[in-house]
């Protein structure tokens, strides 16, 4: 992917955040809405207009670059053999969920019961998986993709439906920040794609917020799990009341 658009992407992204349209962004620059649009299609961004579009949403240009960079160095999945070590060593996977999320090194040590030591230990082999790039002073740089996704039936697939989906599903989800809705419908081709698109888009959005937030000290934020799903699906108890000659 070219520099420009990924770019765009990002800025697109961070727009979506702030809740800003074609429109707002006409009025603030004092454009037509057609020529905004034509901006963002055709990826004509001078200098100056990126700034102002910048500004809108209170970053500065090299935030935007460096948001830009970081999405498109990161790996949007693992191997096999790094999903497999993961889950071959507790430790590991912890330091390298820490890691994902932005936790320091100090931060880490702190909060769980691993020496110094194994933390180092642990670090190195997360470089040696090609996961982050360790840094003098254990600081690191992540490789990993915040919206990366799972091997379909690999192993942390398969740990998450064994270990983490019927815990999760089982609260009553009814604590401040806790949110569960289900619906259901019989929706055409073209819609479901139109959906299925949409989920897409708020998992990324969702993953760059994560991202963001990593510059905030751990007090003020929370873990918080979010789970999306769609798959065709009939209500069992509705099972046995189907005719076995419909059309």
């Amino acid at each position: 992917m070219s520099q420009i658009k990924q770019i765009n992407q990002t800025l697109k992204l961070l727009l979506r955040q702030h809740q800003l349209t074609y429109k707002d962004i006409a009025q603030a620059l004092k454009m037509s809405e057609a020529n905004v649009k034509r901006i963002f299609a055709n990826q004509s961004f001078t200098l100056d207009r990126l700034e102002e579009i910048c500004q809108l949403i209170n970053i500065n240009l090299s935030d935007l670059f460096l948001l830009s960079e970081k999405q498109s160095e990161q790996l949007s999945q693992l191997t096999l053999e790094q999903e497999q070590e993961l889950m071959d060593d507790p430790e590991l996977f912890l330091v390298a969920v820490c890691v994902r999320d932005g936790w320091q090194f100090a931060e880490i040590i702190q909060h769980y019961q691993i020496s110094e030591h194994q933390c180092i230990r642990l670090l190195a082999r997360l470089d040696k998986l090609k996961m982050i790039d360790l840094l003098p002073n254990n600081h690191y740089k992540l490789l990993i993709a915040q919206d990366f996704r799972w091997i379909p039936n690999g192993p942390l697939a398969k740990f998450m439906e064994r270990e983490v989906m019927g815990s999760f599903m089982a609260d009553k989800f009814n604590q401040p920040g806790s949110f569960r809705f289900y619906l259901r419908g019989s929706y055409s081709t073209s819609s479901l794609a139109i959906i299925e698109r949409k989920l897409n888009q708020l998992t990324k959005e969702v993953a760059l917020l994560n991202q963001e937030d990593t510059q905030l000290p751990l007090e003020q934020r929370q873990h918080t799990g979010l789970l999306l799903a769609m798959r065709p699906w009939q209500i069992s108890l509705f099972e046995q009341y189907k005719r076995t000659n419909t059309i």
